[in-house]
């Protein structure tokens, strides 16, 4: 598969199959994040997948638990989540970081976390970033040491049969910005 067609098919899932996903595919795309690249190859990620149903489902309820429960009500119905958590920076990255005001530890997640979607789409998964959830509950049900941050989960599955090829590629050429409107050369030009 080309690469342009990979970016176009992997779309954020919000309904999948009641199908369990086989361990050998979430492993490949841990692979595939795995190698990402890092700010002074901290590689801060670290990645927890939850695929026995009670836990998984007693995950899902407490990330959509209380003021959560707003948006990400699909997250149940996933039958796989990778919970994706934050070893922070090395010192010199940190450093960098402060100089910068920038948390590169977020932005290698970013990296990695591409990296495993684009890996699961050529697999014929489908995944859907979540980025809102009671991160408090999830360190507790889990056991994850305080030191850690929780950046964001990650639903994994076969896609439901709603999502062909064609709609999700009509979706994303629909749904993003004109090339014109976000590129420059040279210097920014106001409109």
């Amino acid at each position: 598969m080309k690469f342009m067609d990979l970016v176009l098919k992997r779309f954020s899932c919000r309904k999948f199959q009641n199908r369990p996903v086989e361990r050998e595919k979430i492993i490949k795309c841990i692979e595939a994040a795995r190698y990402a690249p890092s700010a002074c190859n901290s590689q801060p990620w670290r990645f927890i997948i939850v695929d026995d149903p009670e836990l998984k489902d007693r995950l899902a309820k407490t990330a959509i638990s209380g003021i959560y429960g707003v948006i990400n009500r699909f997250l149940p119905t996933a039958p796989a989540i990778i919970v994706i958590f934050a070893d922070k920076e090395k010192f010199i990255a940190q450093v960098g970081g402060k100089v910068m005001g920038t948390d590169y530890y977020l932005i290698d997640i970013g990296i990695a976390c591409e990296h495993l979607v684009l890996q699961a789409t050529e697999l014929g998964l489908a995944t859907c970033y979540i980025g809102y959830f009671n991160e408090k509950g999830i360190k507790k049900l889990l056991g994850i040491p305080q030191k850690y941050k929780v950046i964001l989960l990650m639903a994994i599955g076969y896609p439901d049969s709603i999502y062909t090829e064609e709609n999700v590629k009509e979706m994303k050429i629909k749904n993003r910005k004109k090339l014109k409107d976000i590129l420059y050369f040279n210097k920014f030009c106001s409109d």
